[in-house]
């Protein structure tokens, strides 16, 4: 376990360190043709209801994906991360203007006030069809490397005793996130597919 847990220390080391080579015009790039394959995909076409994540400075950036959501009339849900534990609810945005208007955590991301307690928990009503997912690093095979907190992964097991099973994760990276196997245990929730920018 601790062999493990040093692995993915040192892999979240390297990875970091690649991504921080990268200039923010090129995340950009890689961003514009990850969010294009995205809604080319027939996944995000047929899914209504969409959890996406704001992205920090490393992670592909959302902003392009969040309007095509408003703009196709899907319903968009956005994480609200709880700092003191690994507890992650996916919440409903009405709008960009609401997006936009959300406080900015510790973290450099909006999310819902701890007091704003009247929107939608995507697991309280009708589930998700879709999470797009963040992390540190993938491989090829669906693994996930995350920040080491759990949120996610505590989300899917719970989306998993939702009637409406587990959602389709696609997890967006950048071609310097992608490693050759990513160590993983018991815990580790499998992704059902990795967009980057090189694939077929």
């Amino acid at each position: 376990m601790a062999a493990l847990r040093a692995a993915k220390q040192a892999l979240r080391k390297e990875i970091k360190r690649r991504v921080a080579a990268l200039s923010d015009q090129e995340k950009l790039r890689q961003s514009h043709v990850i969010s294009h394959k995205l809604f080319r995909h027939p996944r995000y076409a047929s899914c209504k209801r969409i959890a996406v994540f704001l992205s920090m400075h490393d992670e592909v950036r959302t902003e392009e994906i969040i309007q095509d959501l408003f703009k196709c009339g899907k319903t968009c849900f956005i994480p609200k991360y709880q700092t003191s534990s690994n507890h992650m609810d996916m919440l409903k945005m009405n709008s960009l203007q609401d997006m936009e208007a959300l406080p900015l955590t510790s973290w450099n991301i909006r999310q819902p006030a701890d007091d704003d307690n009247a929107r939608e928990e995507a697991l309280a009503t009708g589930g998700l069809d879709l999470i797009l997912m963040p992390g540190l690093g993938f491989d090829r095979s669906g693994n996930r490397l995350g920040r080491g907190k759990g949120f996610y992964d505590t989300y899917l097991e719970r989306c998993m005793k939702h009637p409406g099973g587990k959602p389709y994760t696609i997890a967006l990276a950048y071609k310097e996130q992608l490693c050759q196997e990513i160590p993983v245990d018991d815990n580790d929730v499998l992704i059902d597919e990795v967009l980057y920018e090189d694939q077929d």
